[in-house]
C-alpha cells in the first residue's frame, strides 16, 4: 500500500501514482474513475514495444487475465495495432501504429485542455485520433457526450471505439475522415485535442478553433524529438502557446515521413563528393531528447539516424528532406574528436554545430521555456520565454 493507504494494483492504485505525480487532477478524478481504462483496451496489447518483429510479447486476456489487467493499470501505452492493421496474431509487427496512450499522458493533455467548471451549451470540442475511444469517453463524461466530435481515420479502429463507446454509455460524435481536415460540420470548436505527432499543425484545425479556443498538440520537427504543444487561437488566426510536456505519439497517418535511402544523397560510394573536416562536438552531446528537441525547432527538413557498430562506436547520418545535403560524423567512444564528411550546398553538420551553439550560449533552456507561434497564414516561429524573443533559425530552419 502507498501512502494514501491504497494498493498499487487497479485502477485505484493508477489514480493514486497519478494524483502523485500531478497528471491527474482533481477536476478529472470523478471522469478517470466513471470511465474505466479496461473498458476501452483490446483483448490483445503490447507493452513497453517500439518497431520490429520478433518475439510474441502480447499480453492476451483470455490467456492471462491478471497480466492483462496488470497491463492496463500500468502507466504505459498499450500498442493495439501494428502495421495500420495489416498484421496479426501475437508476435510483434513491424511499426507500432495504434495504441491506448500512457495514463499520465492522456490527463496532463486532457489538463492542459483548460476544461471550464461551467460548461456553457453552445461548448464544443475535436478529438482528432479516436484510437481506442478512451480519450472520447473521458472528454464525454466531464462535457457531456454532445458536446464531443471525435475524428478518426482507420475505419477498423473508429468500428471498435464506437462500439466499446456504446457500451460504456456514450454517443460522442464519431466520424470516419482524415483528421487533419478537422470535421467542419461542428465547427467551431472551443477545444482541440490531438492524438497524433504532427510536424504542421494542419490549418484547418486552427480555422475551426474559435478565437479564445485552445489546441493541445503532439509537435515535432523531422530531427526526431517532439512535445505538446498548448496554442491559443486569436482573433486575426494567429494561435500561440507553451510547450507543456515531451512526448512520443504515433504521427498522423497524413504526415508520415518516408526518407529516401543514402545512396540517392551520395551519388556514388561513400564519402562520394563529401568534404572532410573534424569536429570537437561530440554526437552524444546532442543524442538526447532535449538538445535534438532544440535542434528541431533551428534546422529545416533534416533528419539524424544512427548506423551502430558492436564496440559503441556508430555513424551519425545527417539528412535534408530536399535529397540534396547530407553529412556523417563518425563518433568512436573516449575520442575528442570526430571525423566528419558534407556533401552538398547546406553544411548540414555545421548547422547543427551552430544550433546548439545557440542553445548552449543560453543556459541551455529546458522545454519549458519554448513555446511555438502560427501565424494567420501557418507559419510556425519557436520562441524562447515569449513570442517576442524568436528562436534563430539556422540555415533554412523556423523563421
Amino acid at each position: 500500500m502507498n501512502e494514501r493507504g491504497v494498493t498499487e494494483a487497479g485502477p485505484e492504485g493508477l489514480a493514486s501514482r497519478l494524483l502523485d505525480a500531478g497528471a491527474l487532477t482533481p477536476d478529472w478524478l470523478a471522469a478517470y474513475r466513471a470511465v474505466p481504462r479496461e473498458l476501452f483496451v483490446p483483448d490483445v496489447v503490447w507493452t513497453g514495444v517500439g518497431a520490429g518483429t520478433g518475439r510474441a510479447e502480447a499480453v492476451v486476456r483470455g490467456e492471462d487475465p491478471e497480466a492483462w489487467l496488470r497491463a492496463v493499470y500500468s502507466d504505459g501505452s498499450l500498442t493495439t495495432q501494428w502495421d495500420d492493421g495489416a498484421h496479426t496474431g501475437t508476435l510483434r509487427g513491424k511499426v507500432p501504429t495504434c495504441s491506448n496512450t500512457q495514463p499520465s499522458v492522456v490527463f496532463s493533455m486532457l489538463r492542459a485542455l483548460d476544461i471550464p467548471p461551467d460548461v456553457p451549451p453552445e461548448f464544443a470540442a475535436l478529438e482528432v485520433g479516436t484510437g481506442t475511444g478512451w480519450n472520447a469517453a473521458l472528454l464525454s463524461e466531464r462535457l457531456g457526450s454532445s458536446h464531443v466530435v471525435t475524428v478518426e481515420f482507420d475505419g477498423d479502429n473508429a468500428a471498435a471505439a464506437r462500439l466499446r463507446l456504446d457500451a460504456a454509455g456514450y454517443q460522442p460524435a464519431t466520424v470516419v475522415a482524415d483528421g487533419s481536415e478537422g470535421w467542419p460540420a461542428r465547427a467551431p470548436y472551443d477545444r482541440v485535442l490531438v492524438t497524433a505527432g504532427v510536424r504542421e499543425i494542419p490549418g484547418e484545425i486552427v480555422r475551426q478553433t474559435r478565437a479564445g479556443g485552445i489546441i493541445v498538440c503532439p509537435y515535432g520537427t523531422p530531427y526526431g524529438a517532439e512535445a505538446v504543444v498548448r496554442l491559443t487561437v486569436h482573433e486575426d488566426g494567429s494561435a500561440s502557446g507553451p510547450f507543456v510536456m515531451d512526448s512520443a505519439f504515433m504521427r498522423l497517418r497524413q504526415q508520415r515521413e518516408n526518407w529516401p535511402h543514402t545512396r540517392e544523397y551520395l551519388g556514388g560510394d561513400w564519402p562520394a563528393d563529401g568534404r572532410r573536416s573534424e569536429t570537437g562536438l561530440s554526437p552524444e552531446e546532442v543524442a538526447d531528447w532535449l538538445p535534438r528537441f532544440v535542434l528541431g525547432l533551428q534546422l529545416s527538413g533534416t533528419a539524424p539516424f544512427r548506423e551502430p557498430d558492436d564496440d559503441g562506436s556508430y555513424v551519425l547520418w545527417l539528412r535534408d528532406d530536399k535529397v540534396t545535403s547530407w553529412a556523417t560524423v563518425d563518433y568512436v567512444p573516449d575520442k575528442d574528436t570526430f571525423l566528419v564528411y558534407q556533401g552538398g550546398p547546406r553544411a548540414l553538420w555545421g548547422e547543427v554545430e551552430a544550433a546548439y551553439t545557440w542553445w548552449n550560449g543560453q543556459g541551455r533552456p529546458g522545454l519549458e521555456r519554448f513555446g511555438l507561434t502560427l501565424t494567420p497564414d501557418g507559419v510556425p516561429r519557436a520562441w524562447l520565454d515569449s513570442p517576442e524573443q524568436p528562436v534563430p533559425a539556422v540555415g533554412q530552419g523556423l523563421s
